[in-house]
């Protein structure tokens, strides 16, 4: 799975005019199922997106989590991720998992968030969205988490 981490201050996800999803401080989440990937590649994005310590601590250093700030994880499904340039002008999105697919790993991702974390919301898989927010720092981490060797 790929991923697009950016610590926000705010962030909301608007389909058609109605919010979908919106958080306060926490992590806006971009996320795209590759081809490939399953629910193991999903858990293990969101046990790293817990604990990935990016937020200030009384020091001021990133040493501190979403989990430890009680922050808002608003996950949003983007298969442009999946974008390969090299071949030319128009991005390729061949390495995206199936739309039926990718539908189901985002849903599997976004069970397991609400399972593990107090304050998640999300986008609207498929949807042409409007992404809302104040990125703070910035702070913006790209992450792929790859399939396992031999599975």
């Amino acid at each position: 799975m790929k991923a697009v981490i950016q610590r926000v201050s705010e962030a909301r996800v608007e389909v058609d005019g109605r919010r979908v999803g919106a958080i306060g401080p926490g992590l806006l989440v971009l996320v795209c199922a590759m081809r490939g990937d399953t629910e193991a590649e999903a858990e293990r994005l969101l046990a790293k997106l817990l604990k990935l310590r990016i937020f200030s601590d009384e020091q001021g250093r990133m040493n501190r989590s979403v989990q430890d700030t009680q922050g808002g994880l608003l996950i949003v499904s983007q298969f442009t991720l999946a974008a390969d340039t090299a071949g030319g002008n128009r991005p390729s999105f061949s390495t995206a998992a199936a739309p039926d697919e990718g539908r189901r790993l985002y849903e599997h991702l976004l069970a397991r968030a609400c399972a593990l974390h107090p304050q998640v919301a999300s986008g609207e898989f498929a949807a042409h969205m409007q992404v809302h927010l104040i990125n703070d720092g910035p702070v913006t981490i790209p992450m792929e988490i790859a399939p396992a060797a031999g599975g």
